[in-house]
């Protein structure tokens, strides 16, 4: 019995010696992917950078395009409503006369 009393105490600060060089080699390694990590995104965040302009003048022509689209539609809307509109109003006064 007193050779367990002395030994597991020897195991557990062994186990625990061991568990901390562990955490600390880990953790030097997670410093050491961080910061490669932060290299990367760093590199992709500048190459994202030099593309806005081509995203701006994209979003520019688009845009343009759209509003171009929208009146060309409301305009040939407007023409058709008002071609019903007139044959509609043909069609009231024939009704009416008879």
């Amino acid at each position: 019995m007193e050779f367990w009393q002395a030994f597991l105490p020897l195991v557990i600060d062994m186990l625990l010696i061991i568990l901390l060089v562990v955490g600390i080699v880990l953790g030097i390694k997670t410093i050491i992917t961080m910061s490669k990590i932060e290299k990367v995104v760093d590199n992709v965040n500048d190459k994202v950078d030099s593309l806005n302009s081509i995203f701006g003048i994209v979003d520019f022509a688009s845009d343009k395009l759209a509003g171009v689209v929208d009146k060309t539609v409301d305009f040939i809307s407007n023409m058709f409503t008002k071609f019903w509109y007139k044959k509609s109003l043909k069609k009231e006064e024939k009704d009416e006369e008879e």
